[in-house]
């Protein structure tokens, strides 16, 4: 994986968000395990409960275009900090894409890497689902 490449995409991506409320743009790029990167940023709207992660638009982005398996995903803010995706995007990356990696970007460009699994320590998962 080129890592730099796949955080160059996702701070590329926060240059589209759609944020006029919370004015916090984040981009999200995630990698196909066949090396396809998929872009989202966030996209707000009024009723800020219908408001979409960029994480969750990459990954439906790339759902709807037929990607299944995946290995990475970069999320980039405009904050000194590192962000981590939101409890919602956690789960929804850990369902869709597995225990993927995880790179925080901040506005320096400095990056941490680490596990989704790290991020969300006791998921819901379908092993939940499934008891006799």
């Amino acid at each position: 994986m080129n890592q730099q490449k796949l955080v160059a995409a996702a701070h590329k991506a926060k240059q589209n968000s759609h944020s006029p409320y919370s004015r916090f743009r984040v981009g999200a790029a995630l990698l196909t395990r066949s090396g396809k990167i998929i872009t989202g940023c966030n996209i707000e709207v009024s009723s800020y409960s219908l408001t979409l992660c960029a994480e969750r638009v990459a990954l439906f982005k790339a759902i709807s275009e037929g990607h299944r398996r995946f290995e990475a995903i970069a999320i980039a803010t405009d904050l000194k900090e590192f962000v981590p995706a939101c409890g919602a995007c956690r789960q929804a990356l850990l369902d869709l894409a597995g225990n993927i990696d995880v790179i925080l970007c901040d506005a320096k460009k400095r990056t941490k890497k680490m596990r989704l699994k790290d991020l969300l320590p006791m998921p819901f998962d379908d092993s939940l689902l499934h008891h006799s």
